[in-house]
């Protein structure tokens, strides 16, 4: 048995990449992983996956942006389970036309929406039940983009990724006494499908040099199971050949 078991683990953006990764390790450690993202069909087969390896899962469609869809999800959750101990904000993304002369309004609102908001809306929904119970934890996947600026990822997704720093920073610092943890994790490349949306996306070389989905993995179940009166403030991962570094970016 895991040392998550009885845990129930909310996971947003769970349908690929890192939110999948997460959730596919926390189930191994035991947790019950609840995979939200808007494919349900997606969602659906990394779930029955899972269970196929004998983790538990479900699944529960959603768009993070969607403040009041959040908070009835939220409400299921916790109708169901009576707790919601473990939450991974992992929905994420960019958009191809990212420096100023390119930008639209429209583009802005889009990253900012998913990025900074859908990730206020779900902490927002599960703070009061995290704080009753006086304990919780939350893991932000934010990005290098968080704190180091990159001309490449461009000002909407550096602004939406700096500010999930600063909001994990600032629930850390509200929140402790409450039994409440959070953490950012800040991992450079990592080879998802949001490097299709690149202007110019990596080979597939280069993505076999870069961190892997599987690597966050680890690194959200590493988080998960340290004990609760420890909290991780932040992760900078990157990977050791990394394209930002060598100025290949």
């Amino acid at each position: 048995m895991g040392s998550l078991a009885g845990k129930i683990a909310w996971v947003t953006g769970a349908g690929t990449g890192i939110g999948l990764a997460g959730a596919q390790a926390l189930a191994t450690e035991g947790a019950h992983v609840v995979l939200s993202g808007r494919r349900l069909e997606v969602l659906d087969a990394q779930a029955a996956a899972i269970k196929a390896k004998g983790g538990s899962a479900q699944t529960l469609a959603l768009d993070v942006n969607d403040a009041a869809a959040v908070a009835e999800a939220a409400r299921t959750l916790l109708a169901a389970h009576g707790r919601i101990d473990i939450l991974v904000n992992s929905a994420g993304l960019n958009n191809p036309k990212r420096s100023f002369k390119d930008q639209t309004i429209e583009g802005w609102r889009e990253v900012l929406g998913i990025n900074l908001d859908g990730t206020f809306n779900t902490i927002h929904a599960v703070l009061p039940s995290m704080r009753e119970r006086r304990d919780g934890l939350i893991i932000n996947v934010a990005s290098w983009a968080g704190k180091f600026d990159s001309k490449m990822t461009g000002a909407a997704y550096n602004a939406s990724k700096h500010a999930v720093v600063s909001l994990s920073a600032t629930l850390n610092m509200e929140e402790c006494g409450n039994g409440i943890r959070a953490c950012a994790l800040c991992p450079a490349e990592v080879a998802t499908p949001i490097m299709d949306r690149r202007p110019v996306p990596p080979s597939p070389e280069e993505r076999a040099r870069m961190l892997q989905p599987e690597d966050l993995g680890r690194t959200i179940a590493f988080v998960a199971t340290m004990p609760p009166t420890v909290c991780i403030n932040e992760i900078i991962i990157s990977p050791t050949w990394n394209r930002i570094f060598l100025g290949t970016v």
